[in-house]
């Protein structure tokens, strides 16, 4: 029985329930904004950028115990794409089955298959249990850069910005 799988649109339920879940274990239990309607638009509307992988429980008729959220990056410096892994859950009563190992490693096929140059994702720096986890596959840390983000009022505000500094600069 194969449990891994490409996520079809039945699974957004699911997957978004899972999303939850990972936020409450990052400590941002009211961050998630994402509805099943926009989950289902970005993994399966006309031209999706978003893709996920699942792994079926092995109980049938039980739900998925995890799943893999991904897009792809593009690296300027080897000239191809990459997978950027934007989420990895597994459901806390299905850890230690190699469901994540397992998901990680479908990756890290396609990424291979298809001749991408890596692999990259973010995890908190209180995460020991993750950390560990990547680093017994071979993963490394990027030591010397940091995630940036500009979002919320200040995205909004910087953006603006933009249009006025144009339109001064066209008159």
């Amino acid at each position: 029985m194969n449990l891994l799988r490409t996520a079809v649109p039945a699974d957004v339920p699911a997957i978004l329930g899972m999303i939850h879940d990972l936020a409450i274990y990052e400590k941002e239990p009211d961050a998630v904004k994402n509805t099943p309607e926009t989950l289902h638009a970005s993994l399966f509307g006309e031209n999706p950028q978003v893709f996920a992988h699942v792994v079926d429980s092995p109980a049938a008729g039980e739900p998925i115990v995890g799943f893999a959220l991904w897009f792809l990056n593009y690296s300027t410096w080897e000239g191809t794409h990459g997978i950027h892994l934007e989420d990895l859950y597994v459901r806390p009563e299905a850890r230690g089955g190699g469901y994540g190992k397992m998901l990680l490693q479908h990756l890290a096929q396609i990424t291979v298959e298809r001749g991408y140059a890596r692999m990259e994702w973010s995890v908190l720096d209180w995460n020991e249990p993750s950390i560990n986890f990547y680093k017994s596959f071979g993963a490394a840390p990027m030591d010397g850069w940091s995630v940036f983000r500009l979002d919320g009022e200040a995205l909004a505000k910087f953006g603006a910005s933009a249009a006025t500094e144009t339109a001064g600069a066209q008159s």
